[in-house]
């Protein structure tokens, strides 16, 4: 079988959007997975490590390393939530890092939505929602 051009661009845009976030973060002075994680935590504020797992895409392991990197650094703060549940929380400190690096990327991403039409946007999320759906039911079947 062989990979459509469309697919083989599809896939290589994505490549290279991952590469400038990888840029990004270098810039910005962060890992990868600590940019993703402070991310998150600066668009949900408080959330469990699980949130944290889902939404940067990162294994758990990775997560796990991360945040006990940041949490050295007295960046974030762990929380007992319930069980062998945790709630990641920025500090101050990490609120003050996060308003020098995060909302800087926030912002560049701001500027490229913000430039597109409103239907642009809607069709994008729409057509990466439902890729997602679908590729999301194609591994499930592998």
């Amino acid at each position: 079988m062989t990979v459509s051009k469309e697919l083989q661009r599809f896939n290589y845009l994505s490549g290279e959007t991952s590469a400038l976030y990888h840029e990004a973060s270098l810039k910005l002075g962060l890992s990868d997975s600590a940019s993703m994680v402070l991310y998150v935590l600066c668009c949900e504020g408080k959330c469990g490590i699980s949130v944290v797992c889902r939404l940067t895409g990162l294994s758990k392991q990775t997560v796990n390393s991360t945040l006990r990197k940041l949490e050295s650094e007295e960046l974030i703060k762990l929380e007992a939530l319930d069980g062998k549940q945790k709630l990641v929380t920025l500090t101050l400190k990490g609120n003050r890092l996060v308003k020098k690096t995060t909302m800087r990327l926030i912002e560049a991403e701001n500027r490229v939505f913000n430039g597109w039409s409103e239907e642009e946007r809607a069709e994008y999320l729409r057509l990466t929602e439902k890729y997602l759906a679908d590729f999301r039911q194609e591994v499930d079947k592998l």
